[in-house]
């Protein structure tokens, strides 16, 4: 019998590893070998190192393809063995590792346009992956932004959406995301950090700087809308499963999503964590975002509750709220509604730009 923590993994998120792109096989062949939730990261890990060397092999037959795919695969696991896992820090890092590794060697064979961006920001820097769309020279660009303890890893799919839409992106790893993690902490004014990265775009020629959209996912719902609020050069933003105040039902939340958000705000203990996670609130921000906004939810998500989209969509000027009733947290127990919805939503506003 799983412990409690490994069965709130299993409970939350199975739906969020399966729209990312992990094979419900391993999913349920990998969990259902763990019993303590101290056993998560190694048996993910191994399920893929199995999915590394099927790359490998692969490769080493020339079925390029057939490796390209494997090695997404292969990110997937390494990027969901760490997942809210606050155990060991070193296994924590070198899982990370192994996820930026494997999805680089992807892109090496699936997508070899693809950009890595390296952008200084204060005393460290911020990491991101810019992927554009075969046939097209300049096309609008769409910027993507993780949630708690997720990172540009967990998007290559996600990414797929717009691309096959004609749309650019770069997923972004933020202050206390992935990478850019290594030296910083998820900060509330996020927004600094987006306005970084777009003065670092400046100049591009292989990109619409004149058309620019920014979608986040569950936190990063709430740090898109933020950035949109304080940058004009972003001219459509959508929020899928954000919250108004992140810290409304702060002892609701399961515990290893309080440990995970005080690990990455270096808080000494959880009521640090507490507090700062009470400034992770859109109150007297939202009035500022005039642009189109999109925003998502599912009406049985179990970490943010379906009254905070309400209020963040009555409190935007041009806000637009699709709520589905069946819809868990960012909606991923029905991918195919949401995700064509915020691909061709995103399409249509990005194009009608002047």
């Amino acid at each position: 019998m799983p412990d409690v923590r490994v069965q709130a993994a299993i409970t939350n998120w199975a739906p969020r590893f399966i729209a990312q792109g992990v094979d419900y096989n391993d999913f349920v062949r990998t969990t259902g070998a763990i019993e303590r939730w101290d056993e998560w990261l190694d048996a993910w890990v191994e399920t893929g190192d199995m999915h590394t060397e099927l790359a490998k092999e692969a490769e080493s037959n020339g079925n390029l393809l057939t490796a390209g795919e494997a090695f997404v695969r292969a990110a997937l696991c390494y990027h969901f063995s760490k997942f809210v896992w606050m155990v060991d820090m070193g296994k924590y890092r070198a899982a990370t590792d192994k996820a930026v590794k494997t999805l680089y060697e992807a892109h090496r064979l699936l997508d070899p346009t693809a950009q890595r961006l390296e952008v200084p920001f204060e005393d460290y820097q911020l990491v991101a992956n810019l992927r554009r769309p075969t046939g097209l020279k300049r096309p609008p660009l769409v910027i993507l932004l993780p949630g708690l303890d997720s990172t540009k890893e967990e998007f290559f799919y996600w990414e797929n959406v717009f691309l096959q839409r004609g749309l650019a992106t770069l997923s972004m790893d933020g202050p206390g995301q992935g990478e850019t993690g290594y030296n910083s902490t998820i900060r509330p004014d996020y927004n600094v950090a987006v306005s970084a990265m777009l003065d670092a775009l400046e100049g591009r020629r292989d990109v619409d700087l004149n058309r620019i959209g920014i979608v986040g996912v569950s936190l990063g719902g709430y740090f898109a809308p933020r950035a949109a609020a304080f940058e004009p050069r972003l001219k459509a933003v959508s929020a899928i499963g954000g919250p108004y105040e992140f810290a409304e039902r702060w002892s609701d939340l399961p515990p290893i999503t309080r440990e995970t958000f005080a690990h990455h705000t270096h808080s000494k203990d959880e009521a640090e964590a507490e507090k700062k996670a009470k400034q992770i609130s859109l109150k007297g921000v939202l009035h500022l975002l005039t642009q189109p906004f999109l925003v998502v939810f599912g009406k049985l998500d179990r970490l943010i509750p379906w009254q905070q989209a309400v209020r963040v969509a009555e409190e935007a000027p041009n806000a637009e709220l699709v709520m589905y009733e069946q819809g868990n947290h960012v909606c991923n127990n029905m991918p195919y509604r949401y995700r064509p919805l915020v691909g061709d939503w995103m399409r249509e506003q990005l194009l009608a730009v002047d």
